[in-house]
């Protein structure tokens, strides 16, 4: 895919649920705002009024599989129209927790649904937009659950067993794979402040 020209800039966090991404957001929000850069901090599914509610929907209703794929596609037409193509047209710099390729994990990889019909919905919603950089957290599941069973009341997706997860962090590392120039994989094993280092070099590498 072609990317649009914007003189904003696009970082995704992506990674199974427990990998521990969302730790590192304020970090990078933080370390972009000290370089006095415009920042806009959001996330999938969400980011706006419309969004936020059909979160509530995906995150705690059950639905049809095709369903659940098109109304994450519809709430991220949404985000993209209202908060992240306005805001890279800004120069802003755009953070978001999860963008695509998390649908592409969750409901091809974890849930299987046929990745022709996602690559379809991806062409549809945003064909000239991807992201300018990728963080994959990178993590077993067992270390994942791990982490979950500390945390505050899973969501449906959190619920899911350990073969779910293997599913969903086997797409996140094709994906990865696929496209090497956007995706940086991060072991996120390892402790909060070597991954701290590992991201402000990738921050770095953007301008």
């Amino acid at each position: 895919m072609e990317q649009k020209n914007h003189s904003g800039r696009f970082i995704t966090f992506e990674g199974i649920d427990g990998a521990g991404k969302s730790t590192h957001i304020q970090f990078v929000t933080d370390l972009l705002r000290a370089d006095n850069r415009q920042v806009v901090v959001t996330r999938e599914p969400g980011g706006t009024v419309l969004g936020e509610k059909l979160r509530e929907m995906l995150l705690h209703d059950k639905m049809n599989l095709e369903t659940e794929a098109l109304l994450m596609f519809a709430a991220r037409r949404e985000h993209i129209a209202e908060v992240i193509e306005p805001a890279l047209q800004r120069g802003d710099w755009v953070i978001s927790d999860r963008f695509t390729d998390a649908s592409f994990a969750y409901q091809g990889g974890g849930r299987g649904l046929d990745l022709h019909k996602m690559r379809q919905l991806e062409e549809w919603v945003h064909p000239h937009l991807q992201p300018d950089l990728t963080l994959l957290f990178d993590v077993s599941p067992e270390v994942a659950q791990a982490r979950l069973e500390a945390a505050r009341s899973p969501d449906k997706f959190e619920r899911e067993k350990s073969g779910f997860f293997n599913r969903v962090r086997d797409e996140y590392l094709r994906r990865a794979k696929e496209f090497p120039d956007r995706f940086r994989v991060i072991d996120s094993s390892r402790s909060i402040e070597a991954i701290r280092e590992t991201i402000k070099g990738l921050i770095g590498e953007l301008g």
